[in-house]
């Protein structure tokens, strides 16, 4: 079994930022994986968005090629 790496605060400038408390070289830019999967989340969720003209939803998919053709 390998011994764990030690958790160092990686840089104190920038903190989690989910909760704040010092970032940790292992799960960075977080302090633990709770904070990495609560952002994960955040994202899969749509609680954050990227900005972008909006989508027009009338707009149908391309077509796919029949491989009879």
């Amino acid at each position: 079994m390998a011994p764990e790496q030690p958790e160092n605060p990686a840089s104190p400038a920038r903190p989690c930022p989910i909760c704040g408390k010092p970032s940790v070289q292992r799960f960075k830019p977080f302090c633990s994986s709770r904070c990495a999967d609560i952002d994960l989340g955040r994202w899969l969720k749509g609680n954050y968005v990227i900005p972008g003209e909006p989508l027009d939803e009338t707009e149908e998919a391309p077509m796919r090629r029949d491989e009879d053709s």
